[in-house]
């Protein structure tokens, strides 16, 4: 019977999984996104993407997997950026802050 009902999604995010990602992304900024020939491997890149998951879920409302971990970190990127655009006025390309500062409701 569970087959035929419709998926359900998860619930949001709620504060302390956020600010425990936001933490855990920033620690291991460096080894996740950096370019160039020193850069991680993809096996070690979901290492510590299992790491931050590991850290996430005891204070999560639901399990989280990675993926949700990796789209969470985007839309809250894309979220940053949005703001800067709308503090700026456009007036020219703002100078990229610290991510986490403007993160705040």
């Amino acid at each position: 019977m569970a087959e035929d009902s419709p998926k359900r999604r998860k619930a949001n995010f709620n504060e302390a999984e956020t600010e425990v990602l936001i933490e855990q992304v920033l620690k291991h900024e460096q080894l996740l996104f950096a370019a160039g020939p020193g850069r991680a491997s993809a096996g070690q890149k979901r290492k510590v993407w299992e790491l931050i998951r590991h850290k996430v879920n005891p204070v999560a409302a639901c399990p989280r997997d990675v993926e949700d971990l990796k789209k969470r970190w985007r839309d809250l990127k894309r979220r940053d950026r949005s703001k800067l655009c709308r503090l700026s006025q456009g007036c020219g390309p703002p100078a990229p802050p610290a991510l986490g500062l403007l993160l705040a409701p």
